[in-house]
């Protein structure tokens, strides 16, 4: 015989709300209801209300475990839930400046080495 049990008494979940700033991290524990949505988590954590730069949707994306999730996705039983701060700098842009900067380094420090004999 199967357990049978109506959808609206299924146990509840637990997950996290992961939001990381530059010098720390706010992480909160929640139990919701099964069926809860990311968003839903997020505002049931406090942080918007915390945090009031937050922008979900907006500047800020979210996720799971390092994933991006859109804000309607139902979490399943000990999801972390992140939100992403917006990047200061594009990825790309900051790898070929740096590129840029070592190599110019290398460069001067070859020719201000003395030759050797």
């Amino acid at each position: 015989m199967t357990d049978a049990r109506p959808a609206d008494s299924a146990a509840p979940i637990h997950v996290e709300v992961l939001y990381a700033l530059a010098r720390h991290a706010e992480l909160i524990a929640l139990e919701l209801p099964a069926g809860a949505t990311l968003e839903q988590a997020i505002a049931a954590s406090g942080l918007l209300e915390k945090y009031p730069e937050i922008q979900l949707g907006q500047t800020h994306k979210t996720g799971i475990y390092a994933k991006l999730a859109a804000l309607d996705t139902v979490l399943r039983e000990h999801d972390r839930v992140e939100i992403y701060r917006p990047l200061i700098a594009d990825p790309k842009t900051a790898r070929k400046k740096r590129a840029a900067r070592q190599k110019g380094d290398s460069e001067e420090a070859s020719q201000s080495s003395p030759p050797q004999v």
